[in-house]
């Protein structure tokens, strides 16, 4: 777990995927709910973006938002696009997936120097899950079916756990 940038201000999490109406909503929105049941939410600051632009400016996917509220997580959400002036006061970058992986690689090497940002503070979210090995990806549930979304719930769940845990560790020592 990369160390807090500056101790002055909140660690700073920011989740990507693609469009930024599914799975990095999702995670933000389940991970500010894990940080609060751990008393952390004082300490941390999440939000979301994705690579693409798409659908900036618009609500979470429906399938998403209905999934979330069905399990008691809130919903409000505007999508927006990953910038990589973002680098400048983010602590840590959680992607979703590898091709998404390459595009924040790309904006830390091209911008990373500039913000004093360097490539260990990009991950892919799902290696704070237990057992996430063999398939590091979050995948995208958007052409599938409300199953799909579920599916990608449960992960985030379990990858959101897993980053509280560490987070926890360290920022209480």
């Amino acid at each position: 777990m990369p160390k807090q940038r500056d101790p002055a201000r909140p660690y700073r999490i920011s989740l990507v995927c693609l469009g930024n109406i599914c799975r990095s909503p999702m995670a933000e929105k389940v991970v500010a709910a894990e940080l609060e049941r751990a008393g952390l939410s004082d300490l941390v600051e999440v939000d979301s973006s994705g690579t693409g632009d798409w659908h900036v400016g618009g609500d979470m996917d429906p399938r998403a938002a209905s999934t979330l509220r069905v399990h008691g997580y809130p919903t409000p959400h505007t999508a927006r696009q990953f910038h990589p002036d973002d680098l400048a006061d983010r602590d840590l970058i959680l992607v979703m997936d590898l091709d998404n992986f390459d595009v924040v690689r790309r904006a830390v090497d091209e911008h990373g120097q500039r913000h004093e940002f360097d490539v260990s503070r990009v991950r892919l979210y799902s290696s704070f899950a237990p057992g996430s090995g063999d398939n590091p990806e979050v995948p995208d549930p958007y052409y599938g079916g409300d199953d799909g979304f579920t599916a990608v719930l449960n992960m985030v769940e379990a990858a959101a756990k897993g980053l509280t845990g560490e987070l926890a560790q360290q920022l209480r020592g």
